[in-house]
């Protein structure tokens, strides 16, 4: 009993780890566009020097829905404009395909973001790991229940074979 729990954990790692190989991340830069006081210039690409074309770009504010913003040009970027009196920390999410994510956050106050605050969140919260997933996130959460449901099975099976056989009690005594 105790040989099947490495086979469990082996199955739910395997079941939860991604199918999409991540063959370079991606870097996300932001800075203000000179011609437009409110505007704002995002700049990805990925670890390789190509520009992340036609990633999704996405903002979400505190406690909020993601805004879908649009998506990065030929060359990577995206113009855009903060919402009016926004503050508190927004997320800035790029999504340039299964495994090519990148999450920043990015302080904001007054409706204007703290550029020299913005940070790479490289564990995005629970929201974060479910856009990440993408297609695969059915199967994902599929995937995380089954190994739960397999180390809690084995965690039973694994307290019986440890049980001690009951013969008869003294109360019941031999009779000869």
């Amino acid at each position: 009993m105790a040989r099947s729990l490495p086979l469990v954990l082996i199955t739910a790692a395997l079941a939860l780890a991604p199918s999409g190989a991540r063959a370079h991340g991606i870097e996300t830069s932001l800075s203000r566009l000179p011609s437009l006081s409110e505007g704002l210039l995002l700049q990805s690409q990925f670890s390789s020097g190509e520009p992340t074309r036609d990633a999704v770009v996405r903002l979400v504010p505190p406690g909020g829905a993601p805004i879908e913003l649009g998506r990065t040009d030929a060359q990577g970027q995206l113009s855009f404009a903060l919402p009016k009196g926004a503050s508190g920390d927004w997320e800035l999410q790029v999504d340039g395909g299964p495994g090519h994510r990148d999450f920043l956050e990015m302080p904001v106050s007054q409706g204007r973001p703290e550029l020299d605050r913005l940070s790479e969140t490289h564990a995005p919260g629970l929201r974060g790991l479910l856009a990440e997933a993408g297609e695969n996130r059915d199967r994902l959460l599929l995937g995380a229940v089954a190994g739960l449901a397999g180390l809690g099975g084995a965690g039973l099976l694994r307290r019986r074979s440890r049980r001690p056989l009951r013969g008869p009690s003294a109360s019941e005594g031999h009779q000869s």
